[in-house]
C-alpha cells in the first residue's frame, strides 16, 4: 500500500514546486498590487517589476529547495541562471500578452488579469524547469 510519505518522496519536486510556486505567485501579486494600485505606476511597470522580483525569488528557491541543483562552478551556475531567466522571459512575455488582453482589450481589472496570467506562467515554468533548467546530470 502506498503511503503519503511514499507519494511525497516520489513527487517531492512537484509538491515543493507547488509550495514555492505559490509563494512566488504571492510575491508577484503583492508587488504588482503595490506598484499598480498603491503607487499608480500603471500595469506595464507594475508587471515588469513584479516579474523581475518574483523570478529572482523563484530562482533562489527552485535552485536550493525544489530541484536541489548541484551545479557549483561559476560557469555552471551562470548557465543555470541564464537558462532560468530566459525561460522566464519567454513565459513572462506570454503572461504579459494575457495581461494586456484582459486589461487593454477587455477593459477589466489589472489585478484580476495578473492572477489569471500567473496560473499559465506557473504551470509552464514547472515544465521548463523540470525538463531543461534543473534536469539531473546524466539525464
Amino acid at each position: 500500500m502506498i503511503t503519503i510519505k511514499t507519494l511525497y518522496q516520489k513527487y517531492q519536486s512537484f509538491w515543493l514546486y507547488i509550495l514555492f510556486g505559490g509563494f512566488t505567485t504571492l510575491v508577484n501579486i503583492i508587488v504588482f498590487f503595490v506598484f499598480n494600485t498603491l503607487l499608480h505606476t500603471g500595469h506595464n511597470i507594475a508587471y515588469g517589476t513584479a516579474w523581475f522580483l518574483s523570478v529572482l525569488f523563484a530562482y533562489l528557491t527552485n535552485r536550493v529547495w525544489v530541484f536541489h541543483s548541484t551545479h557549483s562552478t561559476f560557469a555552471e551556475i551562470l548557465k543555470e541562471i541564464w537558462q532560468f531567466f530566459l525561460a522566464r522571459v519567454i513565459t513572462g512575455i506570454i503572461g504579459y500578452f494575457i495581461l494586456i488582453f484582459g486589461v487593454d482589450f477587455l477593459r477589466q481589472d489589472a489585478n484580476l488579469w495578473n492572477i489569471i496570467q500567473n496560473v499559465f506562467v506557473v504551470a509552464s515554468n514547472f515544465v521548463l524547469s523540470k525538463l531543461i533548467i534543473f534536469k539531473k546530470v546524466g539525464n
